[in-house]
C-alpha cells in the first residue's frame, strides 16, 4: 500500500511538471535538434572511439522565479529497460546561462555533477550498440529552489525525482547518434 501511494505521488509530480515555459530556450553550437552528434560527443570506450567532450549549451528566458538549473542528458533508447543517463548536473546557479564545450569535470560554480551510467562522474558520450540509432535528450530544467538537497552520491533516479518535483519549466534539444 505504501509503495503504491509513493508511486502514485511520484507519477502525479512528474505529470504535473510543465514541459516548457514561455520562451525558455536551449541552444548549442555543438549539437542540433534531430542531427547526428559529432565524434567529439561520442564516448571513448565500450567499443566507441570519440572525444567524450561535453557539448556547448546555452539557455535563455528562464521562467520567473527560477532559482537554479539542472541539466540532464539521457538516452531513452538504451537497451536497459530504463534508458541511460549520460550527464546530470544539479545546483547550477541561476546566474549561469551557458556551459562551454568541455566544461564537464571543471565546473567551479557550486554545481554538482553526478555519476553517469558508465559509472564515472560527469559527461559520458554517446555509444549505442552498432547499427542502432539512439536519441540523446539534453534538457535544462529551471528550478524553483536554489539547491536540491541530495547527496553527491545520488542516483540519477533520485536526482530526476527531485528535479521534476521542483521544475518550473524545461527546454531541450534531442540529437541522435548511430555507429
Amino acid at each position: 500500500m505504501r509503495l503504491e501511494f509513493a508511486l502514485a505521488c511520484a507519477a502525479t509530480l512528474v505529470m504535473s511538471a510543465p514541459v516548457v515555459a514561455g520562451d525558455f530556450t536551449l541552444t548549442s553550437t555543438d549539437i542540433s535538434e534531430g542531427a547526428q552528434l559529432s565524434a567529439a560527443q561520442v564516448f571513448g570506450g565500450f567499443g566507441c572511439s570519440g572525444g567524450n567532450v561535453s557539448p556547448q549549451l546555452a539557455w535563455s528566458d528562464a521562467p520567473e522565479g527560477t532559482k537554479s538549473f539542472a541539466l540532464t542528458a539521457y538516452d531513452p533508447d538504451a537497451p536497459t529497460g530504463s534508458g541511460w543517463w549520460h550527464w546530470s548536473v544539479v545546483n547550477i546557479p541561476a546566474s549561469v546561462s551557458e556551459f562551454p564545450s568541455g566544461i564537464s569535470g571543471a565546473l567551479d560554480n557550486g554545481a554538482l555533477e553526478l555519476v553517469n551510467d558508465y559509472g564515472a562522474t560527469g559527461f559520458g558520450g554517446a555509444c549505442p550498440p552498432a547499427g542502432e540509432v539512439h536519441r540523446y535528450v539534453f534538457t535544462i530544467h529551471a528550478l524553483g529552489v536554489e539547491v536540491l538537497d541530495i547527496p553527491e552520491t545520488a542516483s540519477n533516479a533520485l536526482a530526476g525525482f527531485m528535479i521534476n518535483a521542483n521544475t518550473l519549466g524545461r527546454t531541450q534539444i534531442t540529437a541522435v547518434y548511430t555507429r
